[in-house]
């Protein structure tokens, strides 16, 4: 008996042990993030400085469900210009606080990655799916866990849902498959993924009406019904696009043009390496093991005098896809390309179509899943291989300190402080908001909110604690505004050649620059500045209606610059301080 419960015991561990790193992954990080709670080290760019300040400044306003109202940074914006609240990311903050909301969101994202790949690659191995079970499961945990650009986490992690809801269609128009795909957008977005899946709807329709001589009406039904899901969750943006007239700096900005060389060179990077907004770790492990597949697959094709299965390969099209969506990306730098697209399509005038890029992350880790199953089919000893490919890929992603790995950060930075008996320099989540220092000076100086600015600070940590700012980041906004802004920091930007191409050929970062430094802007206790001067046209400030500025340093040449000290503050711990300087 007691045998026969051993090998029972050693049979469902054989089918089930994906259970203990999945669950053991998503305790660990759990008990970090809540454990650590906003002592926690969370990724700063294009993230704290931007989209967590922006549902926090929503939350203040009370404005997520709010019509013709503007919000409180870059002297007042558009309420439409921010996230919209038909969005299942966005429903998190609203319901819970700012840091929870972002954890939540992680975690979350990695069970919709796991959970969507289940579903595509149970729908397309149909009965064979139980075989090849940890496979699954392990290659969408390693797809679910990469460190995607957290704000639109859930738009990466749900692609494969989307591809899964329309095989569904194609197979069986059933009404349940096009209301659960006409509500997907809930979590997608259409300028990373949605305006790029109803592209390779049209051309999946084209080539399927092609082979079956005939028009595939279920999956043209389909196209329109997500169609109408992203108008109806991002009607803010559509409105914003196709009926605003408004002049946007993305007039002005100045994309690069590259030699066919640098083109080339730029497409072997991305394909090598991805992004960082969608960087899916895939070089350490999954491409050196696809790679190495790809050769001896085809050279065995070719061996066997095979060669039509080359073109007939579903790993092979797979690869072939990731090489397409790479070339697109390097093309958009070809500058004659991009032109003829924003004649053809003003709207898209600035958009980047060169976010194909974004879905290749989904397509490395399902060429590594074909690869797994090919493994699972050859034997115990193939199996086995498989297995430790996979968690090799798995820890790849958990290990590689990239740009959005906030647990590894977190984990790294506490076990620093543990055993040197240190902070390190990095500001954590409560040290970069610095909630309390800014309630302190806020009361110091009767803040009843005056338009305002921040130097030495991101304006994210302004308006996080409820200041309204002149100055602030954001990728779509007033030409003019642009333009206005601009007269408050000419003085910087005439003294840093640098800067000024920063800001006149981009411009979503509006901040109050250094005249002596590329940035003065850093995550960090230290603060690192060549002096402590300010460089700003006052009077250009005081007619933009700015009364503060919030200043990481005491300024050295305040009086000069027309600008009075009222209030200096010191955060508990160190880690910061704050002067408010009042214009005139």
């Amino acid at each position: 008996m007691k045998r026969i419960a051993e090998q029972k015991w050693f049979l469902w561990l054989t089918k089930y042990w994906f259970l203990f790193p999945v669950t053991g992954f998503l305790a660990l990080a759990a008990g970090v993030f809540f454990g650590y709670g906003e002592r926690s080290y969370i990724a700063v760019h294009d993230n704290m400085d931007l989209f967590l300040a922006q549902f926090q400044m929503l939350k203040n306003t009370s404005s997520f469900w709010k019509h013709g109202v503007d919000v409180p940074f870059l002297g007042g914006i558009s309420r439409d210009n921010l996230p919209s609240e038909l969005s299942l990311y966005s429903v998190l903050y609203m319901i819970f606080p700012t840091y929870t909301a972002y954890i939540l969101g992680i975690l979350g994202k990695i069970l919709l990655g796991m959970f969507s790949f289940r579903l595509l690659a149970g729908e397309l191995l149909g009965d064979r799916y139980m075989k090849y079970r940890p496979a699954v499961y392990m290659t969408g945990f390693a797809y679910g866990i990469v460190w995607f650009f957290p704000a639109f986490g859930f738009a990466f992690a749900s692609i494969p849902l989307c591809v899964y809801l329309l095989i569904k269609i194609y197979k069986k128009a059933g009404w349940q498959w096009y209301a659960a795909l006409a509500v997907y957008p809930l979590v997608s977005y259409f300028s990373y993924h949605g305006l790029f899946i109803l592209g390779y709807l049209v051309l999946a329709v084209l080539w399927l009406s092609v082979r079956e001589k005939k028009p595939v009406w279920r999956l043209v039904a389909a196209l329109f019904v997500l169609a109408a899901g992203y108008v109806a969750c991002e009607y803010r943006l559509f409105g914003q696009m196709l009926l605003g007239d408004e002049v946007t700096i993305r007039a002005s900005i100045v994309n690069p043009s590259l030699t066919a060389g640098e083109i080339l060179k730029e497409i072997g990077v991305v394909w090598r390496e991805g992004i960082f907004h969608a960087d899916g770790v895939h070089g350490k492990i999954v491409l050196p093991v696809c790679v190495v597949y790809f050769i001896v697959n085809n050279v065995c094709y070719i061996w066997k005098k095979q060669g039509k299965n080359i073109f007939r390969d579903p790993f092979n099209l797979v690869m072939a896809f990731i090489l397409f969506n790479c070339v697109v990306y390097g093309l958009y730098d070809f500058e004659p390309l991009r032109s003829l697209v924003e004649r053809l399509v003003p709207p898209l005038q600035g958009w980047q179509f060169n976010r194909t890029i974004f879905f290749n992350p989904f397509l490395w880790y399902g060429a590594l899943l074909l690869v797994l199953i090919r493994l699972y089919d050859g034997g115990i000893r193939r199996v086995w291989l498989a297995n430790v490919i996979v968690c090799a890929a798995v820890l790849a992603v958990i290990l590689t300190p990239n740009r959005y790995n906030d647990l590894y950060a977190t984990c790294h930075n506490r076990a620093y402080e543990y055993f040197h008996g240190t902070e390190v320099d990095e500001l954590d989540y409560e040290q970069f908001y610095a909630q309390k220092l800014f309630n302190e000076a806020k009361e110091a100086v009767g803040y009843g909110g005056e338009w305002s600015a921040a130097y030495g600070f991101h304006p994210a940590v302004l308006e996080y604690n409820g200041i309204a700012t002149l100055d602030g980041y954001l990728g779509f906004y007033a030409q003019q505004y642009k333009e206005d802004f601009r007269r408050i920091i000419a003085p910087a930007l005439e003294r840093v050649e640098a800067t000024r191409i920063y800001y006149d050929e981009w411009g979503a970062r509006a901040y109050l620059y250094s005249g002596t430094d590329l940035s003065i802007v850093n995550a960090t206790k230290t603060v690192y500045a060549t002096d402590r001067d300010i460089y700003i046209d006052a009077a250009a400030f005081r007619d933009l209606g700015g009364k503060y500025i919030f200043s990481r340093f005491e300024l050295t040449n305040a009086e000069e610059a027309g600008l009075v000290l009222i209030s200096s503050h010191r955060a508990g711990d160190g880690s910061c301080e704050v002067y408010v300087y009042r214009a005139g």
